[in-house]
């Protein structure tokens, strides 16, 4: 986490959608478009900012996932929520909600204003040798902090999403948070 929440710290979800397909699970991913004020060209989950309408982060997430990638509203279903994590670039507190989507989605479509690309990553090339590693960054005279990165062909996962997505390897695995050193 870089930084702590604080008076302007927005309240927002994204869905870490997961299926099945040809023997593997799979989860969705975005990349967004160089154009955006924050996260330009990053590659994350579907997500954003609550709205006076959402009752809950659940519904911020799925509404968010449906507005991005037109995920059918009725196909999450929800698994549980990893640990919510502050990003200082956006001064949001992000509250990842996990979900199962059945099997791989007919047709998605990208909202053009928001994202550039939908990724498909098996979760087989998450842990693939080389992809996961771990370097040790420092902020603003702030201290140093793990920062995560999975190196996926053609795309780099950082920072927050990687951190998520290190998360649910976690316990999806049933490993500890020695994570880099259980990899195969």
């Amino acid at each position: 986490m870089l930084g702590e929440p604080n008076a302007q710290t927005r309240q927002s979800a994204v869905l870490v959608p997961l299926y099945e397909h040809d023997d593997d699970v799979f989860v969705i991913l975005t990349r967004r478009p160089l154009h955006m004020r924050s996260h330009a060209g990053e590659v994350s989950f579907p997500g954003g900012g609550v709205e006076p309408g959402d009752p809950d982060l659940w519904a911020t997430a799925v509404r968010e996932a449906c507005e991005e990638i037109g995920l059918d509203p009725a196909r999450p279903e929800p698994l549980g929520e990893l640990d919510r994590l502050f990003t200082r670039g956006s001064q949001s507190l992000v509250a990842p909600q996990v979900a199962h989507i059945g099997g791989r989605p007919a047709q998605l479509v990208p909202q053009q204003s928001e994202v550039d690309a939908i990724l498909h990553v098996p979760i087989s090339e998450l842990l693939a040798p080389d992809v996961f590693r771990e370097e040790v960054w420092s902020w603003e005279g702030r201290g140093q902090f793990p920062m995560n990165f999975f190196e996926l062909v053609g795309d780099t996962v950082w920072g927050a999403t990687a951190a998520m997505l290190r998360q649910l390897l976690s316990i999806g695995l049933g490993l500890d948070d020695d994570f880099a050193r259980r990899l195969p």
